[in-house]
């Protein structure tokens, strides 16, 4: 077989996984990872008799809470095409690591509860997605269980999403009296039997809707329905065509029931066979703006997230690196774009979630975890050159901000290392007043400073307190220097830094924001950052 990078890098189908919390989106990840052969019973490693547990959810806090709190990355070989999935915290208050994840994506599936549609949370991830051209693939979820009308389903994607929903398959019912779905394209009826995923049998096999074998599973009332349904939505929508896809105008919609294991394996092959291979990139080298192939020669990537401790064994931190071109092989060097530095990477991991193994070789569209002590940093742009800088992450405007303090005085020297560890793994951000010696730590959501804490204490033994502090919002300054200054020196007490000692204005309401905003218009107060 060709190794060659852009062979390896169409073979390459690099997803993530959105949804609202509860949708089901840990199911089916689990689901699919079983569907590739990755695990043997869902839950269960491929021969490692652990406890069961879902196999993305590694760090406490999560498995304590049964959510997924950091994204991980689940990379398995399937059908002649290597997967690799981005697992993303579903809770709404991650919502920050799960956009970053979504920068290392080349599609999405958008898993919805058939009992409640499009829901906030999905809305907000899916403008992620449109910012960044990602196609996405609809999954309806739970078709064991009462369900709305599909066809309200799709009017819902369409209304809401603006995007032209194409089922490939059609429903018999649903809850009590979900019996299959039907192929639109092949004619083919899938049944469907309520067994769990641990069963060893499976679903029935596929049978000719026009044969004598489908009064087994519909009775003449359920399929003249289906019939109908099915001719209803092939003549009102618009056929599924790939372009529009992959132009982001279109969704191929597909139903099932990711508990019962049942539409997950026409999942898997839809992604594998619609999804795209990894895009060119856009870059800069030099000042001027390039694009970066996944067949080039030069091996690079980015930083798209940082986490440290996946081994509480080895204090370590791992940069997750997702590979836009060349061939990557362990021992090589490589050079970081903002600081010139080589470094080798000697133990590169290719990621089963929490499970590791060295990567002797990676491709465009793999991720591989670079093991360092705080050296690289999330938006960091890798490449053999060093020239290479890929379009930075986006950092959002905190919507909590608190006072961080530990219990021991004694320890505030160890609290300031901690939460700069934390802030560069992208967990909180961290801003330093200009007056006053406490550190304001924001987050997009309440579960996050119980992440930071539960963190705080096992990894650096420290108690610390989060209090209420005297600003509710955060804005980023940009504009000429000598206005950046000026204001700066107008407004001492409102003004801190962050990790990147970027000014930030640090107000006490959104009001004040405006008001401020409207007396310098030289100066532009923004809601996003980007690194890199």
């Amino acid at each position: 077989m060709s190794t060659s990078p852009a062979a390896e890098a169409a073979r390459r189908r690099t997803f993530a996984i959105i949804s609202h919390p509860d949708a089901g989106k840990t199911t089916l990840t689990e689901n699919l990872l079983l569907a590739g052969g990755a695990i043997r019973a869902a839950g269960a490693v491929r021969a490692r008799g652990q406890a069961r547990r879902t196999q993305s959810d590694w760090m406490k806090i999560e498995r304590e809470r049964g959510i997924s709190v950091s994204a991980s990355v689940m990379t398995f070989d399937h059908d002649g095409l290597m997967f690799n999935l981005l697992d993303t915290p579903g809770h709404e208050d991650f919502s920050e690591d799960t956009y970053r994840t979504l920068t290392a994506a080349d599609a999405a599936v958008m898993v919805l509860d058939a009992a409640k549609g499009i829901e906030p949370q999905t809305l907000k991830l899916f403008e992620v997605c449109r910012l960044r051209d990602i196609p996405i693939i609809t999954f309806i979820n739970k078709m064991d269980r009462e369900a709305q009308d599909p066809f309200e389903l799709l009017d819902e994607v369409s209304s809401k999403l603006a995007l032209d929903p194409a089922p490939l398959y059609w429903p018999a019912g649903s809850g009590g009296r979900f019996k299959g779905m039907l192929d639109l394209r092949s004619q083919q009826f899938l049944p469907y039997a309520k067994k769990s995923s641990t069963d060893e049998e499976g679903h029935p096999d596929a049978v000719a809707f026009n044969g004598n074998a489908i009064v087994q599973y519909l009775d003449p009332d359920e399929r003249s329905e289906l019939e109908d349904n099915a001719m209803l939505v092939t003549e009102a929508g618009k056929p599924f065509d790939v372009q529009s896809f992959l132009e982001g105008h279109m969704t191929p919609v597909f139903f099932g029931s990711a508990l019962r294991h049942f539409g997950v394996d026409q999942l898997l092959a839809g992604i594998g066979a619609y999804a795209p291979a990894p895009k060119p990139a856009k870059a800069s080298k030099a000042g001027a703006e390039t694009h970066v192939a996944p067949g080039d020669n030069e091996v690079s990537g980015f930083v798209f997230k940082v986490q440290a401790n996946m081994d509480p064994n080895h204090r370590d931190r791992i940069a997750f690196l997702r590979l836009t071109s060349g061939r990557f092989t362990r021992g090589m060097k490589l050079k970081a774009q903002n600081t010139g530095k080589a470094m080798s990477v000697n133990a590169p991991i290719m990621f089963f979630a929490s499970d590791r193994e060295l990567a002797e070789d990676a491709f465009a569209g793999d991720v591989i975890g670079i093991p360092n002590h705080g050296v690289l940093r999330v938006g960091d742009s890798l490449s053999e050159t060093g020239a290479l800088r890929f379009a930075g992450l986006p950092n959002f405007a905190p919507e909590i901000l608190r006072r961080v303090r530990v219990k021991d005085p004694l320890k505030a020297k160890h609290l300031k290392k901690a939460l700069e560890g934390l802030a560069e793994e992208g967990v909180t951000q961290l801003f330093r007043p200009m007056i006053g010696s406490d550190f304001i730590v924001g987050a997009v959501g309440q579960l996050q400073f119980e992440v930071m804490a539960d963190r705080l204490g096992n990894e650096y033994q420290l108690d610390v307190i989060f209090e209420a502090s005297p600003y509710a919002e955060a804005r980023w300054l940009v504009g000429e220097r000598a206005d950046v200054e000026d204001f700066e020196n107008k407004h001492k007490s409102a003004m801190g830094r962050d990790i990147d000692d970027q000014p930030v204005f640090l107000g006490k309401s959104s009001w004040e924001i405006n008001y401020v905003a409207e007396r310098y218009p030289k100066v532009r107060f923004e809601r996003t950052k980007e690194r890199g």
